[in-house]
């Protein structure tokens, strides 16, 4: 009898995979979920099925999730006027009801279902539930390059994690539920701050010491010189990267977020192209990976 080529890929895929099921049992990972994979259909459902098997082999998935172009759909909707400086929307009393409503409604419970859909039991929350994302308003600055003077900026309720609340996730890594976390936090007076989803996901990841960050972007990864994916990077790699120019534009923040999770006990950080169909399942199950690993064991 012929054995089909197909099923022995697949058969040797499973047997691959199973050393990494047997050492990632138990811990928890905090995946940031954005950019186009939320905005394709299909992606979306690999997606969720990645964070169900996952959650499945004995893994607790916590996904932290994005939806810029959504706000910016929903506000030109609305007609309401919103502005970008170095990367972060302005954000005024306005423009954050929307922002919360868009996160925390439509795209929070539209990932909660289309996990659900693919036979996980997931609940979706934000930063306000259970104090759970305690923030501040972000403070940034800016330099003129004609004068050399250096402006604070007044970006509105544009927040910064301060504190995370860890005991209302702990208690679902001893169950079925996977948590899906809209990254809206408040502060002490109770003022409601929109927070960059990659900043939320590595506060949390460092709260909990997860076993891994991954985020998943539109780029391959951290790329070298040339142009060529740089498949692992130590932290003093990393940081001679940005300073020599290597590193530029929106991967600084990113490899920073993930710098800092490293500095609270996470032992790996991910950024992967989510573009790629099942590419959480690439990195963690097999050998090769995909695209860019930060890690304290990568030489530091």
């Amino acid at each position: 009898m012929k054995i089909d080529e197909k099923l022995l890929l697949k058969i040797g895929t499973l047997s691959e995979a199973l050393p990494y099921m047997r050492e990632f049992a138990g811990d928890t990972f905090v995946i940031k979920y954005g950019g186009s994979a939320m905005g394709n259909e299909q992606l979306a459902q690999d997606f969720a099925e990645d964070i169900v098997l996952l959650k499945q082999v004995g893994i607790n998935p916590i996904v932290v999730h994005g939806g810029g172009p959504q706000i910016g759909k929903m506000l030109e909707k609305l007609k309401i006027h919103s502005e970008f400086i170095d990367g972060l929307r302005v954000t005024d009393k306005a423009t954050v009801e929307i922002v919360e409503m868009v996160l925390c409604g439509s795209i929070n419970k539209q990932i909660v279902t289309e996990i659900n859909m693919a036979g996980g039991l997931a609940v979706g929350l934000s930063g306000k539930d259970g104090g759970l994302i305690k923030a501040k308003k972000l403070q940034k600055t800016h330099r003129k390059t004609d004068s050399n003077i250096e402006k604070i900026l007044d970006l509105g309720f544009v927040g910064e994690p301060v504190h995370i609340n860890p005991d209302i996730l702990t208690v679902f890594e001893e169950s079925h539920v996977i948590p899906v976390i809209a990254p809206i936090g408040v502060s002490d007076r109770g003022e409601t701050y929109n927070i960059n989803a990659d900043s939320v996901a590595g506060a949390i990841a460092g709260a909990l010491a997860a076993r891994k960050l991954i985020m998943l972007t539109d780029v391959p990864g951290v790329l070298n010189k040339k142009g060529d994916l740089i498949g692992k990077l130590s932290v003093s790699e990393a940081k001679r990267l940005i300073k020599s120019g290597v590193i530029k534009g929106g991967m600084i923040p990113k490899v920073e977020t993930c710098l800092s999770a490293l500095d609270k006990n996470v032992e790996a950080a991910h950024i992967l192209d989510g573009r790629i169909p099942h590419v959480l399942l690439l990195e963690i199950f097999t050998e090769g990976g995909a695209g860019t690993m930060l890690s304290t064991r990568n030489g530091d």
